[in-house]
This record gives structure tokens, C-alpha cells and sequence, in this order.
């Protein structure tokens, strides 16, 4: 997997340190809705039973594979 110099910054911040790789990488191959963006980048969602059922939404570049960033959407409804 790989990361944008903006998401390891971003993964600095204390609502975002706890979110583990693990939970990204499903976010990214068993996404539970899918929407690509104009700029091509392509956000994925997944529900996190882990972090309380919360959703985490992650965003990818439009190579598909490139995390940009990933955060837990309080927003997102399914």
C-alpha cells in the first residue's frame, strides 16, 4: 500500500494516529459505497465494528492504490 506525503502528515494528528493500516486497507478492497471525485480521486467507505461501527472514509488517488487520506466520517450515512 501506498501513502501521500499528506496522509503521513496527516496521520500525525491524535483523531487520525489510531486509525490502523488494517482498517485502511479494508476501507480500500471491501468498500460498502464508492464515489469518484472530479479531480479522478476516489473516496471509499467501510463500516469499522472495531471503532465503535464508525465509518472510516478513505480517499485514494486516481491510480487507485495511492491512500491520500483516511479519517472517520461522522457525516457518512450508508
Amino acid at each position: 500500500m501506498k501513502f501521500t506525503q499528506y496522509f503521513l502528515a496527516m496521520r500525525q494528528r491524535p483523531d487520525r494516529a489510531g486509525i490502523e493500516v488494517s482498517w485502511i486497507e479494508r476501507a480500500v478492497r471491501q468498500p460498502v459505497k464508492e464515489v469518484v471525485q472530479q479531480d479522478g480521486r476516489i473516496r471509499r467507505w467501510a463500516a469499522i465494528p472495531e471503532a465503535e461501527g464508525r465509518y472510516l472514509r478513505v480517499v485514494l488517488l486516481p491510480d487507485g492504490e495511492t491512500v491520500h487520506n483516511a479519517f472517520f466520517d461522522r457525516g457518512f450515512l450508508p
